[in-house]
């Protein structure tokens, strides 16, 4: 389970109107957003992608979203599943946390609530802890920001996320391809070439060597790259 400080999200949700809204609101907040409106366009989106996080609706025109959750805890129990639904019964609730949801938010709900909720299961994929650190690179999710030692590194956006996203897999070879589907979502897969993926690869080397990082994202030839620690 990835546990950056951006998370990719899946919302199911069919109704399009609030679909919309939620997915405007999270990727406002940094996050990587995916929608599927049905229980079979969702079951297509998990076969082929990796989610950190789940917004399942109950009640789906083609199918049960907790027939779904069964599903997504038997193939992958990695991921994060929050229920949402307009069923705000007890029965749904016990069933829901019973096959493996991580918490429950009954419609109509806050956006407020929703992203604070989100906050609280990216915070316990982190054990608790607000900061990653990696050497002497200490990254805030909340407040995206980097720091080597207690001087703040500038970032820009991607740049921040590729960091993110290795901090959380130090010393893991990751592909190239995976790195860039979790940082710019699955239309990556319309994409010729990874020279996007390199430029801001090449900037952010340079950042964290001129700001004294003691960690380096290095090269692996004919995979894709690693991040190392000297200390």
């Amino acid at each position: 389970m990835a546990t950056f400080a951006y998370m990719k999200i899946l919302i199911i949700e069919d109704e399009p109107s609030l679909r919309e809204l939620m997915t405007r609101t999270l990727t406002s907040e940094r996050h990587i957003v995916e929608t599927a409106a049905t229980f079979s366009e969702a079951e297509m989106k998990l076969a082929d992608y990796k989610y950190d996080c789940i917004l399942l609706d109950i009640m789906l025109p083609d199918g049960n979203g907790l027939k779904l959750l069964e599903q997504i805890k038997h193939s992958d129990g990695g991921n994060s599943v929050i229920i949402i639904s307009a069923r705000d019964s007890l029965e749904d609730k016990v069933a829901g946390l019973e096959q493996g949801a991580d918490d429950y938010l009954a419609k109509p709900f806050h956006l407020m609530e929703l992203s604070a909720r989100i906050k609280s299961v990216a915070r316990r994929m982190r054990g608790g802890q607000r900061c990653l650190t990696v050497g002497n690179v200490r990254l805030d999710p909340e407040s995206n920001r980097v720091f080597v030692n207690d001087t703040e590194v500038a970032l820009l956006r991607k740049e921040f996320d590729i960091l993110a996203y290795f901090m959380q897999r130090p010393n893991h070879m990751i592909d190239k391809t995976a790195l860039a589907e979790a940082v710019w979502g699955d239309h990556i897969d319309s994409v010729d070439n990874f020279h996007f993926v390199y430029a801001q690869m090449k900037n952010l080397r340079h950042k964290l060597t001129s700001a004294g990082a003691s960690i380096e994202i290095k090269s692996v030839y004919g995979f894709g790259y690693k991040l190392v620690s000297e200390e």
